[in-house]
């Protein structure tokens, strides 16, 4: 008979051996793999990768441009945080910044053509050293488990 007391402490599910060195695996890349790319875009192009990103991440879309709410979430950071790095992007002239035309409440971010022009010239280093320090270890079957993983353990991050 189990104990159903609301107070009852239960034991934690431990990590077995292989999940404790997996998860000692992916702790470690998380700390090391944005230092080692924020260096690079720093050295290379003048720019930390989380401001990078902000600016791939518009590029991908097909005007270039998307409400700030929805940057900061794929950005994976605040309003506030992501308002201020807009902010230094739109003092280089790479990102500008406007009303949403069906809120006017919100805003939205687009990239401008000195934007379009910075990438061009940063991807190329940022994409090599992307693929030095990762895809350039990994098989092509790595490189599709690795997106299946990833697939599996990103919404329950991001739907919260």
């Amino acid at each position: 008979m189990t104990d159903a007391r609301p107070d009852a402490v239960t034991e934690p599910r431990w990590l077995t051996g292989t999940e404790m060195a997996a998860w000692l695996n992916v702790t470690q890349l998380l700390m090391l793999l944005p230092t080692a790319l924020d260096r690079q875009l720093r050295d290379d192009a003048g720019l930390p990768h989380a401001h990078y990103r902000i600016l791939t991440m518009l590029s991908a879309e097909q005007d270039g441009s998307m409400r700030m709410t929805q940057l900061a979430r794929r950005a994976g950071t605040t309003t506030t945080r992501l308002s201020h790095a807009v902010s230094v992007l739109e003092e280089r002239g790479w990102v500008e910044r406007s009303a949403c035309p069906t809120d006017k409440r919100g805003q939205v971010a687009r990239l401008t053509d000195e934007g379009w022009a910075f990438l061009r010239v940063a991807a190329p280093g940022h994409v090599a050293e992307v693929r030095r320090l990762v895809f350039d270890h990994l098989t092509d079957d790595d490189v599709t488990r690795l997106h299946e993983i990833t697939a599996k353990i990103l919404p329950s991050l991001t739907d919260q």
